[in-house]
Parts: structure tokens; C-alpha cells; sequence
């Protein structure tokens, strides 16, 4: 590889990337016009495993502020991102694949400091060089683990 070539994968991992943290920045701001705008104009996300819908983007962003409605605090965590590049009509680093690891805290409604809810798991993300930049043209979640609010016992009668 030439040090052309190497410079511009680094400076497409660098972009790749920083697509990802956009879009864990946008579901966590509730920013669902920047969420939408991170996509191709195909582009579908897929939360079925961690007991959501798929769909376009449009459509996903729109389940997504309704849901995510109950939870006022919310913070991605995306690491162990591992990029792989490919072609796409015989030009070098055209598409690209991001497996990336998560872990997702959230809170409900209240004073608490602590997190309500926890999950965790893996993203599988599809991304296209548009002329506009990178954009996702799938995201696809794989929640491994949840950690629910624990059940408080019923106060006791005297």
C-alpha cells in the first residue's frame, strides 16, 4: 500500500467512525432529524432483538422518540469497534462494516441517580460513501443482555 492509499483508510476510519458516534449521540440527544439525516435514503435499521421494530430510517426514528420517551437520561456506550472496508463497482473502500460493541444505560422519570435500566449487546452497522459523506444504510442491533429495575416488595401491613 502506498502512503496516499494508507492515509485515506485511516482518514475513512476516522469518518466511519465518527458516523457512529453520531449515532449514538442522536438517539441519546433525542435527535431524530440528525438520526434520520445519518442515513442513505434506503437506509433500515433493525432493534427486533431488543424488542423493537425494523424499518426505514423514517419510520424507526419515529418509533424511537416514542419509546425512548420513558427514558429522560440515556447514554451509549460503543466500543471494540472493529472497521472493515469494501468494494462497490470495483472502487476500494466504497462500503464499509462496523461491528461494535454497546452498553446502554438508561433512566426512567425521577430523582434517582442510578440507572433504571441496562442493556447491552452488539451493532452491526452497514455503511455507503455517498457524495454527501459516509451514511448508514443499515443499522442492526443484537441486544445480548438486559438488566431490569429490581422489584421492590410490597410495604407490609401493620
Amino acid at each position: 500500500m502506498t502512503q496516499r492509499v494508507e492515509l485515506a483508510t485511516v482518514m475513512d476510519r476516522l469518518a466511519v467512525d465518527e458516523v457512529v458516534t453520531d449515532y449514538a449521540v442522536a438517539v441519546d440527544d433525542g435527535d431524530w432529524d440528525a438520526y434520520r439525516r445519518l442515513f442513505t435514503t434506503d437506509g433500515r435499521a433493525d432493534y427486533r432483538s431488543a424488542g423493537g421494530i425494523e424499518g426505514d430510517a423514517g419510520s424507526v426514528a419515529a418509533w424511537l422518540a416514542e419509546s425512548m420517551a420513558l427514558f429522560p437520561m440515556r447514554q451509549h456506550l460503543i466500543v471494540n469497534r472493529r472497521v472493515r472496508f469494501g468494494l462497490l463497482e470495483q472502487d476500494t473502500g466504497d462500503t464499509a462494516r462496523v461491528q461494535a460493541d454497546y452498553v446502554n444505560p438508561m433512566r426512567f422519570e425521577g430523582d434517582g441517580a442510578a440507572p433504571d435500566f441496562v442493556c447491552g449487546g452488539r451493532y452491526a452497522f452497514g455503511l455507503l460513501r455517498t457524495y454527501d459523506g459516509w451514511r448508514l444504510r443499515e443499522v442492526v442491533v443484537q441486544e445480548k443482555w438486559r438488566r431490569l429495575p429490581e422489584r421492590r416488595p410490597a410495604p407490609v401491613a401493620d
